[in-house]
């Protein structure tokens, strides 16, 4: 049994141990040689049949064809290192012929390469992956120029803030704020009532009560700046309501301190009904002029899906007087809605107050709602109008041009 071991190890040494150094086995293979032989000396002990012998022949194969599985699933490995690093190597050399190759490639992206069943296909796929790193380097440097515009406008706030905290300016904005103030004061004990109806709430949404209110701090803005301010008034105004709260989200501090009257009640109960005048758009009484001694409304109303008759409905309902801006006899309108927003209204009463001119208080109709001012006499605009209209709604061109010569022909002149 000694003879066997020592064969045993000598087949070891020669045979097993240089192929698993070879492949990085060997000190997998040392506790296994030593457990055979310590394996063959407690059968040597234990056995008492002398007759029993090891078959060298069989271990000898069970110990290849583990060496053989092992090192076949190592050389796959290798092979795919192998591919990935050549085909890395060809895409570098690619990329310093000048084709359009990313700079990083990953090695899912790299064996998708490899996968790609014809050369323009492995074209195809560099190219959106050298697109897609091109874009994400464009976003990056623009949201690094966008962050550097951000901090140079922060130091350019800050170094206005700088300036503005000098004793000249600041004396100069609170005597301002101070005459400001001043005439808002004398308005609401001698100044001419502007109503604001506060009663459409139910009629919005959230989001259509924050812009109103928005809008109704600038217009409060404009008159608190003008030479003669009205007196405002804030009519059917309910506590806790979204009106509230959004002022108070506005103003914040200011809000109590602000030089309005605000009021539940309605317009009808605080002013007689026969100086109360409903403005809007849907009403067919055009306003011919500005009359100081009467009570204007505005609705509190900013209407996205423009809900036609709502506030002219209200005024019919209680009973009051209506009128609608003189758009169509200065403005050459476009199509869409007559409605304007509350700022703009506010800019449109005061030049009338202080001026009477419609066209200069009309100035602050936004452009893109008209083409131009009326400057033609009404039935030339009108015919004017009908022409471009029939063009845009592709009649014929001899009924066009039939419209045409009726609409510009030339009477003879009687002598």
């Amino acid at each position: 049994m000694q003879s066997a071991n020592v064969l045993l190890k000598k087949i070891v040494r020669s045979s097993v141990l240089p192929f698993a150094a070879q492949h990085g086995m060997k000190k997998d293979l040392f506790p296994l040689s030593r457990t055979l032989s310590l394996s063959l000396c407690l059968k040597q002990d234990n056995s008492c049949n002398p007759s029993e012998k090891l078959d060298l022949d069989a271990w000898k194969k069970v110990m290849k064809s583990g060496l053989q599985e092992e090192v076949s699933e190592t050389v796959p490995e290798n092979k795919e290192l192998s591919t990935l690093a050549a085909a890395r190597e060809i895409l570098e050399m690619w990329r310093l012929a000048g084709r359009s190759v990313p700079e990083n490639v990953s090695e899912e992206q790299l064996k998708t390469f490899m996968e790609c069943p014809s050369k323009s296909a492995q074209k195809k796929y560099l190219r959106f992956l050298y697109v897609k790193e091109l874009s994400k380097k464009n976003d990056k440097r623009k949201m690094e120029e966008k962050r550097e515009r951000r901090l140079a406008a922060q130091e350019q706030a800050s170094q206005a803030d700088e300036t503005k905290r000098t004793s000249f300016v600041c004396l100069w904005a609170n005597s301002m704020d101070r005459a400001y103030s001043w005439r808002v004061a004398q308005s609401m004990v001698f100044g001419q009532p502007l109503v604001f109806d506060m009663s459409y709430e139910k009629d919005m949404s959230a989001r259509e009560v924050a812009n109103t209110v928005r809008q109704i701090v600038f217009s409060e803005g404009s008159n608190r700046r003008s030479a003669d301010p009205f007196h405002i008034y804030f009519c059917n105004f309910k506590d806790d309501s979204l009106y509230q709260k959004e002022f108070i989200k506005q103003y914040r501090e200011a809000w109590d301190r602000l030089l309005i009257t605000v009021t539940d009640q309605c317009y009808t109960e605080v002013f007689p009904k026969d100086k109360l005048v409903y403005l809007t758009a849907d009403s067919p009484k055009v306003m011919k002029t500005f009359d100081h001694n009467k009570i204007y409304i505005v609705g509190s109303m900013v209407d996205r899906s423009i809900k036609t008759g709502v506030s002219l409905a209200r005024a019919k309902r209680l009973g009051l007087e209506t009128a609608a801006l003189p758009l169509d006899k200065y403005f050459l309108w476009n199509s869409g809605a007559k409605n304007l927003t509350l700022d703009q209204m506010m800019d449109i009463l005061l030049t009338l107050k202080d001026t009477g001119d419609w066209k200069a208080a009309l100035e602050f109709v936004p452009k893109r709602k008209y083409c131009g001012f009326v400057s033609k006499p009404m039935h030339e605009l009108k015919k004017s109008l009908n022409l471009i209209n029939t063009l845009k709604l592709g009649k014929r061109q001899e009924e066009v041009r039939k419209q045409f010569a009726k609409n510009y022909s030339k009477k003879p002149t009687q002598k």
